[in-house]
């Protein structure tokens, strides 16, 4: 299930922002917790994650896997 904050935000549930990761559910949660990534709670109390903050994220993780290491 997937809702929007506001006027075009997408939020994303834990399940969909940790099949982006290829991660468990329960460890995009300890990400929330620990503050890696933001999140909204629901007035259910469940967790929501805005799109363009995980699809940041995720071209950030990405880019860094992807550039060689410096050699002198």
């Amino acid at each position: 299930m997937t809702i929007t904050a506001g006027s075009s935000e997408r939020l994303l549930t834990p399940g969909e922002v940790a099949a982006l990761f290829r991660v468990d559910p329960k460890t995009v949660t300890r990400w929330a917790s620990a503050g890696r990534i933001g999140s909204i709670r629901t007035p259910g109390g469940h967790r929501r994650f805005r799109e363009s903050e995980v699809r940041s994220m995720l071209a950030d993780l990405t880019s860094e896997a992807t550039i060689p290491p410096v050699r002198p």
